[in-house]
């Protein structure tokens, strides 16, 4: 199920949040502008997980999300940035960065 969540409305760095839960990311897309942050919170009781933004050319995270752990991201540049967890490939999301 793809669940967009749009943000765009709201002030620069105001932080915008993704769960990590039964193993998908909740909501699947969020649409932001630019100098917001995004922060993934893994809610799962006993799976890890990452968030691989592997179409930039990045190398996939050494540290996993375990259970109560979050990352954050500020995009300060418009665009599409599709990302994926690394240990389970079918998780995808995406962050879209409006002016």
């Amino acid at each position: 199920m793809l669940v967009i969540f749009h943000l765009s409305a709201l002030a620069d760095g105001d932080e915008v949040l993704v769960i990590i839960k039964d193993y998908e990311f909740i909501p699947e897309q969020v649409i932001i502008i630019e100098g917001q942050t995004v922060r993934w919170e893994n809610q799962e009781k006993r799976q890890y997980h990452s968030v691989w933004f592997q179409a930039l050319g990045e190398d996939e995270p050494e540290d996993y999300l375990f259970p109560d752990d979050s990352y954050e991201r500020t995009f300060d540049t418009s665009g599409n940035f599709p990302y994926r967890c690394g240990p389970h490939p079918e998780m995808l999301g995406s962050v879209i960065v409006t002016e």
